[in-house]
């Protein structure tokens, strides 16, 4: 007797993202750090900590924001996740430009994430 595949009869669901609200901006500005003075703090004096405190709060292995491009991949991912306006280039703009200010900033959205 020959295997005969069964036929797909439903089609994959949507990934649901944490937060069922309508695209939005972001909490707090890119250099906005007076809202939150120890993150701030963590940004400018101890930015490898910041790095990988925010890894893990994301739920990635804390080594990996010390990969080639995974800091942009994390904000991108950050930012679909909890439904924050923007785009791939504005992400990548803000790690080259002023990376400690965009790891400071994914930090206070990880703080209190949904709407």
């Amino acid at each position: 007797m020959a295997f005969q595949p069964c036929p797909v009869v439903t089609q994959p669901a949507a990934i649901n993202s944490s937060c069922p609200c309508p695209y939005r901006d972001w909490k707090s500005g890119l250099t906005d750090c007076s809202s939150d003075q120890t993150i701030c703090f963590c940004g400018i004096f101890c930015l490898p900590c910041l790095m990988c405190k925010v890894a893990r709060q994301y739920g990635e292995c804390f080594c990996v924001p010390f990969l080639p491009g995974a800091l942009v991949a994390m904000r991108t991912g950050l930012r679909e996740q909890l439904r924050i306006k923007g785009c791939v280039c504005c992400d990548w703009c803000a790690f080259c430009f002023c990376c400690p200010c965009a790891l400071c900033q994914m930090a206070r959205e990880l703080k209190s994430p949904c709407c």
